[in-house]
């Protein structure tokens, strides 16, 4: 009689392709992931927009890296070509201040070149674990974002343990440390925690008029209700909240009032 043979469930393997106009560049990450990302399997490479639109209909990749700017265009000149994103995508750039900016209101995984061999595993993890349906929206999020760099209502991701919200950046009030979590207050009411810690968020939406009042509170300045002086000062919102000041937060809000003050 055939005995039934019991052991560890085979893991699926990540079919990868790696598509960047640097030779050296997919080298090295073909490398990383060798080495670092054992659920990974590379399938292909490419080094043009046009080549790798060919790759990934050939090879349909469950994960792409993709460089964002190529001689023949970039990476979204890439996705454009297709009508339905089937895939995962890990952007790799050089550093450039908004776009990193807009990657970040997405929640959309990107590698600053050099790559961290770290935070590359980080990020093939965390595709892996990724439904398909929220990273569609994540990335005509970034898409809208990059589209309209002006534009000071930006959206941004919020991602909980069962949720993902698309949110206006203004209508968030304001943003609360919890340990390693956020509480974001909104307008329409709905408080929302998410797995990112306060000072992630204060870079990213310090040019969208948010200002650090405490080490534990950003608060949304257009949301600014009253300033009351007593018990060290705080910050009355638009919600109702009182948001304490630091004497350091306090004093800088105080010089932002005198200059909006000044004729």
């Amino acid at each position: 009689m055939n005995l039934p043979i019991f052991g560890r469930k085979p893991q699926r393997m990540l079919r990868t392709l790696i598509i960047d106009d640097e030779p050296h560049v997919r080298e090295t990450l073909h490398s990383l992931l060798q080495k670092f990302c054992p659920q990974v399997k590379v399938v292909g490479e490419a080094g043009s927009v046009a080549s790798g639109v060919r790759e990934i209909k050939e090879k349909l990749p469950d994960l792409v890296l993709l460089d964002i700017k190529m001689d023949d265009g970039t990476g979204f000149d890439l996705l454009n070509r297709f009508e339905h994103i089937g895939f995962k995508i890990i952007f790799v750039t050089a550093w450039e201040k908004y776009a990193i900016q807009a990657f970040g209101f997405s929640a959309v995984d990107y590698l600053l070149k050099p790559v961290n061999p770290e935070k590359l595993a980080e990020a093939v993890k965390r595709a892996d674990q990724q439904v398909q349906g929220t990273f569609n929206i994540q990335l005509n999020t970034l898409k809208e974002n990059l589209a309209s760099p002006d534009n000071p209502n930006h959206k941004i991701i919020l991602k909980t343990s069962d949720n993902v919200y698309l949110v206006n950046v203004q209508d968030i009030i304001h943003c609360a440390s919890d340990s390693n979590y956020t509480l974001f207050a909104l307008t329409d009411g709905e408080k929302v925690m998410v797995s990112r810690l306060l000072k992630d968020y204060d870079e990213m939406l310090s040019r969208s008029g948010f200002f650090r009042v405490h080490r534990s509170h950003l608060i949304n300045l257009n949301h600014i209700k009253r300033f009351e002086k007593q018990d060290g000062g705080s910050v009355v919102m638009s919600n109702g909240d009182k948001i304490p000041a630091s004497s350091r937060g306090r004093e800088r809000l105080m010089e932002l009032f005198d200059e909006l003050a000044s004729p």
